[in-house]
């Protein structure tokens, strides 16, 4: 059974801020099951931007996981900012919580999806 969006959010946030970066709910989905998009902005003010994995990739429907929706170099926040609001016009219930890190950490470690898979 996969944990409520709401939860997880929390636990996420609290998860950032212990690692010395800040970390603040943008968009507040579904409580229950909404999808929940993370945006990374680093220092320079690049951004990279993640999503749900689909659901038929290893666990994915027990566990949340993540796939980056941009390449591994940054990418302009404001085209990130597009792209997560052209999501939000597909998917209304969806979350969108926005990182703020100096080096560009996701926090997303053991939740990723390599690209391969």
């Amino acid at each position: 059974m996969r944990l409520r969006s709401d939860i997880w959010v929390k636990a996420y946030l609290r998860a950032v801020a212990t690692q010395g970066a800040h970390a603040v709910v943008v968009r507040h989905g579904d409580d229950d099951a909404g999808a929940i998009y993370i945006k990374v902005v680093a220092q320079d003010r690049t951004a990279r931007a993640f999503g749900p994995a689909p659901a038929g990739l290893d666990g994915a429907e027990q566990e949340r996981k993540w796939i980056a929706l941009t390449s591994k170099a940054a990418a302009c926040e404001r085209d990130i900012d597009y792209l997560l609001e052209r999501e939000a016009e597909f998917d209304p219930d969806l979350w969108i919580v926005e990182v703020e890190d100096r080096e560009g950490r996701c926090f997303l470690e053991g939740w990723l999806q390599p690209p391969d898979a």
